[in-house]
């Protein structure tokens, strides 16, 4: 069974005074949970191991891929295969964070990748600041947590000047340039979680700025807001998004990356992480990898299975199958047009009350810190937040 600690829930206010107003879900019920995951050391660390190793693995099937033409084969829109190119061949286009999504880890399960959210990973609020403010107001000891996340964001800021070099040498590199974020106008959690992220890198040492994603100007020239061109811009959109619905931006955007106008983060190499597909690459791979769980552009046969799509979020169009092919649950979606992945069905860890657990990991420059998601079969948009401690 899962371990749980029941602690004092942050109330409604404290949460909005500091920035956090998603706290509430449709149903009316509260989104944070007043209790906490219970980790041992061991635990944490090998979630840590697990984002680490993955990462590297996914940086080789990202070339694989790419020396192979296999664009289509992770149904990446076809006018972003160049800006992906683009981007991969040149280290100044930053991974600045990203989020593994594990099963196992915890009750005596082993750690299997579910997925990688690599492009707008959310749940970052969760996880870098409620997570801290849960234990501190709960008089518990705010260290015996596996959570660096605000630091190694605010230090992987640094990397997009230093690179791989010592981030101490950041003052000595840095020229003054400026970084843009935008989100679009409408979501509070978009918005503040772009805001959050924009706190990261004033204090790593940027002069930044924030605009609604359609307050942006666009140009071969580059990228511009409040009449200010911008070296950087950070958007808390989705390339698939921008490549279908925007497609004369995405020829802009490949324009401003190839004339070297400005530097986008996440980059967009990171949709090949972020497609479901690169998961079955990675099976050709590293066959069996024990991280990794059997995955297929075809059902699987003969084991219970997940149908997933390409790009999706929040549990959107998953079905789930049992060994004969059969339907045992499904949400649907506005996905429903990407290409379908298949996936092995693996048991998420459970409490004594059956609620199921997926562990969420995220990376910046290496494995950083695990927040998780309570529900039930499928996890979805009405799934609860879930801290933890380290006991």
């Amino acid at each position: 069974m899962v371990r749980l600690k029941k602690i004092e829930p942050l109330s409604s206010g404290y949460l909005e005074s500091i920035g956090f107003k998603w706290h509430t879900d449709s149903d009316g019920s509260p989104y944070v949970a007043d209790e906490l995951v219970v980790l041992s050391e061991d635990e944490a660390n090998a979630y840590y191991e697990a984002a680490n190793e993955l990462y590297d693995m996914y940086v080789e099937a990202a070339q694989y891929v790419i020396e192979n033409n296999l664009f289509h084969e992770l149904n990446i829109p076809f006018n972003l295969a160049d800006i992906i190119k683009k981007s991969w061949e040149n280290d100044v286009h930053w991974h600045i964070y990203s989020r593994f999504d594990f099963a196992g880890g915890i009750d005596d399960k082993p750690i299997k990748l579910l997925e990688f959210n690599s492009d707008t990973p959310t749940a970052l609020f969760e996880t870098a600041i409620l997570q801290w403010a849960m234990l501190k107001y709960n008089g518990l000891n705010e260290a015996k947590q596996f959570n660096n996340v605000y630091e190694a964001i605010k230090d992987n800021f640094k990397r997009t000047v230093t690179l791989h070099k010592d981030i101490s040498n950041f003052d000595k590199w840095y020229e003054g340039w400026k970084i843009l974020f935008s989100s679009i106008k409408g979501s509070i959690e978009d918005e503040n979680t772009t805001k959050l992220l924009q706190i990261m890198a004033s204090e790593a040492g940027f002069e930044t700025d924030f605009c609604y994603a359609d307050e942006v100007g666009f140009s071969d020239e580059g990228i511009f807001c409040n009449e200010k061109n911008f070296e950087f811009w950070f958007k808390l959109i989705p390339w698939e998004d921008i490549a279908i619905e925007e497609p004369q931006l995405a020829a802009i955007l490949t324009n401003i990356v190839k004339n070297q106008k400005a530097i986008i983060f996440n980059p967009p190499y990171t949709l090949l992480f972020q497609s479901k597909g690169m998961m079955k690459i990675l099976w050709d791979l590293f066959p069996d990898h024990p991280l990794l769980l059997k995955t297929s552009f075809e059902p699987i046969e003969g084991k219970k299975f997940v149908e997933k799509r390409c790009f999706g979020r929040e549990g959107e169009n998953v079905v789930i199958y049992d060994e004969n092919g059969d339907l045992i649950e499904k949400k649907d979606g506005e996905y429903g047009n990407f290409k379908p992945i298949y996936q092995e069905f693996i048991e998420l860890p459970k409490d004594e009350r059956g609620r199921v657990y997926q562990a969420g990991v995220f990376f910046a420059y290496e494995g950083c810190g695990v927040g998780f998601r309570r529900g039930e079969l499928i996890i979805d948009n009405m799934s609860k937040f879930v801290g933890h401690i380290i006991e």
